[in-house]
């Protein structure tokens, strides 16, 4: 009987090419009773902390699982090739900071193990994919049930990589926080939880732009910024009909100023 009866992967590679779907291929030959959720491959290409934030995200809405994270630019250099327990999961992928913040979302970390064993891997391993030939057919054998300790040594927890802490702080009448990630939709999603804005006020000064504090899109008047508390329980700024992403000239990793406006 499978220990795990769903798989998800999370990677950047894109949907143009062949790449995801060789991740599917793969898991169906060796798990072919495994049902398989695409979270996204649309990660921008290599943005390692975009991916975490993706994933973290993610997880928690998923019956038990194996976790296959891939946006991975150091592939076929020195960096581990990990798999992690969690209470509610394993996670596949590069050791790269990618898979830390899904694990705390999970639980935290139980256990981790270097992928090394070679008899789980596909015959030939290429250098630059090894998201096809190392942690597709890995995830598919633990979640057959295959333990975790007999796909390579353990690791210390404490030795996995994390990316920094994104910025935030709390001050007299403001809040300075990070821009996490930018969706589709040109919503900007900030590091700070969304009792951060609590006690700023209805009107607000946002990186030198008026805003005001909603509680959906439909609140703001059009084209004018809100901020308000996104599905994933941070605070974030949009425009109703708009991108608050243009209107606030931001990227990832900027940092923004929330202010009280008399």
């Amino acid at each position: 009987m499978a220990a795990y009866d769903w798989i998800t992967l999370t990677t950047d590679y894109g949907l143009s090419d062949g790449y995801a779907g060789m991740l599917r291929g793969v898991i169906a030959q060796h798990a072919p009773w495994a049902r398989v959720i695409d979270v996204t491959h649309l990660v921008p290409p290599g943005d390692v902390a975009r991916g975490a934030t993706v994933l973290a995200q993610a997880v928690g809405h998923f019956p038990p699982a194996v976790h296959v994270g891939v946006v991975d630019p150091g592939v076929g250099t020195g960096r581990r090739a990990v798999a992690i327990r969690t209470p509610r999961g394993l996670l596949v992928g590069p050791d790269n900071g990618l898979l830390t913040a899904a694990a705390d979302a999970l639980g935290g970390v139980q256990a981790a193990v270097r992928l090394t064993e070679t008899t789980w891997f596909l015959p030939e391993v290429s250098m630059t994919f090894h998201g096809r030939d190392i942690f597709a057919p890995v995830a598919a054998r633990l979640a057959a049930g295959v333990p975790l300790a007999d796909a390579g040594p353990a690791i210390e927890p404490e030795s996995l990589v994390r990316l920094p802490e994104p910025i935030v702080v709390i001050g007299d009448g403001y809040l300075e926080a990070e821009v996490l990630t930018v969706d589709r939709f040109g919503n900007v999603q900030l590091a700070a939880p969304g009792p951060a804005i609590d006690g700023l006020g209805e009107q607000l000064m946002v990186g030198g732009v008026r805003a005001t504090r909603a509680k959906t899109f439909a609140d703001g008047q059009p084209g004018r910024l809100i901020v308000y508390v996104d599905s994933a329980g941070k605070v974030a700024l949009a425009v109703n009909g708009g991108r608050a992403v243009v209107a606030l000239a931001v990227s990832p990793g900027d940092v923004l100023r929330i202010a009280s406006r008399a």
